[in-house]
C-alpha cells in the first residue's frame, strides 16, 4: 500500500498520463510560474511584516515626539 491506500504503480501511472496530456514543455512552464507565484507571495508577506516595523517607529518617534512638546509646553506654564 502506498499513500491512503494508492499504491505506486498507480501513481506512476497517473503521472504518465498527466505528462502525455500535457507534455513536459507545458508541466515545466506551470512549474515555473507556481514557483514565481510562492516567490512572489513570500515577498508580499515579508514586505508587508517591513511595513508593520516601519509604521510601529514611525508610531513610536511621533508619541515621543509629542511627549516631549507636552513636557516642553507643562514646563513653560510652571515656570510662568
Amino acid at each position: 500500500m502506498g499513500l491512503g491506500g494508492i499504491s505506486i504503480w498507480q501513481l506512476v501511472i497517473v503521472l504518465a498520463i498527466v505528462l502525455l496530456l500535457f507534455g513536459s514543455k507545458k508541466l515545466r512552464n506551470i512549474g515555473g510560474d507556481l514557483g514565481s507565484a510562492v516567490k512572489g507571495f513570500k515577498k508580499a508577506v515579508n514586505d508587508g511584516d517591513d511595513a508593520k516595523k516601519i509604521e510601529n517607529q514611525e508610531d513610536a518617534a511621533f508619541t515621543a515626539d509629542t511627549a516631549d512638546k507636552t513636557a516642553a509646553a507643562d514646563k513653560e506654564k510652571t515656570e510662568k
